[in-house]
């Protein structure tokens, strides 16, 4: 997924975008599953046209809730690092976002845990200046690469090193 190039300044470019691993829509396909078997399973059990269409309607609203949002929210959330700063955007008709510039943040670390290295993805910790301390941002696929570029910009930008900086 390309971040718009019309919201980078000028000399800005992207070195990592990325979104969550598909790895958190399991729960909520999951879920669907469970609620189609039970729709499948409380069809059989009533009587009538009215009680079995109540059963599928309610259905359609688990549709909705667990499988429909999730996936929105994943398709529309993405994690961007430049050369000059981290941009987290969300949102499909209302939209999210947050920059933090490269140079307030004081360091990138990752964790991964069990399911997190069976699926390959783990756990980026952005921490920074703020009173807020640092964003966690979960399920980031290859997040040991993601770190490791991250972590170079940082370097490059407290080094002086000016070259990625399009200057």
């Amino acid at each position: 997924m390309a971040f718009p190039s019309k919201l980078l300044n000028p000399g800005e470019h992207v070195v990592v975008s990325t979104r969550t691993h598909p790895k958190a829509l399991v729960l909520p396909g999951l879920v669907v599953l469970a609620a189609l078997a039970a729709s499948v399973f409380l069809d059989g059990l009533v009587d009538g046209s009215f009680p079995s269409l109540a059963v599928w309607a309610l259905l359609l609203v688990a549709l909705g809730w667990f499988l429909v949002g999730p996936l929105l929210r994943w398709l529309t959330t993405t994690y961007t690092f430049t050369n000059r700063r981290f941009i987290k955007r969300s949102g499909f008709v209302s939209k999210e976002g947050r920059t933090i510039p490269l140079n307030r943040i004081s360091g990138v670390d990752f964790e991964i845990g069990v399911i997190d290295r069976i699926f390959g993805c783990g756990t980026l910790v952005v921490s920074d200046a703020s009173t807020a301390g640092s964003v966690m941002l979960r399920d980031i696929p290859d997040v040991e690469q993601v770190q490791l570029q991250v972590a170079e910009q940082l370097h490059h930008l407290s080094s002086g090193d000016r070259r990625d900086d399009g200057a």
